[in-house]
């Protein structure tokens, strides 16, 4: 029988868990202001992951314009600060 570390027996638990989606969503909202900064943060209202869709909330009309824009960029910010290509897609509600 192999030997895991408990980061690796973690992975393997989350990769095969329904929690997986609920825990990665957290990954994202505490890199957040990291990501996209204490204005934009602050302003988030929820950020929710279904699948390989990452969902925006935000009720300034004003920044929900600014994140539509900004998809592409936060798409590959969070995949990036996730070391895994989670985010297919951007939804800005």
């Amino acid at each position: 029988m192999g030997e895991y570390s408990m980061q690796d027996a973690m992975k393997q638990f989350l990769n095969k868990s329904r929690i997986k989606g609920s825990v990665q969503a957290m990954q994202i909202e505490d890199v957040w202001e990291q990501l996209m900064g204490k204005t934009i943060a602050r302003y988030t209202e929820k950020i929710q992951l279904f699948g390989n869709k990452l969902i925006i909330t935000t009720h300034v009309g004003p920044l929900k314009q600014e994140l539509i824009y900004q998809k592409e960029k936060i798409r590959n910010r969070v995949n990036e600060a996730l070391n895994e290509h989670i985010v297919h897609e951007v939804v800005i509600q």
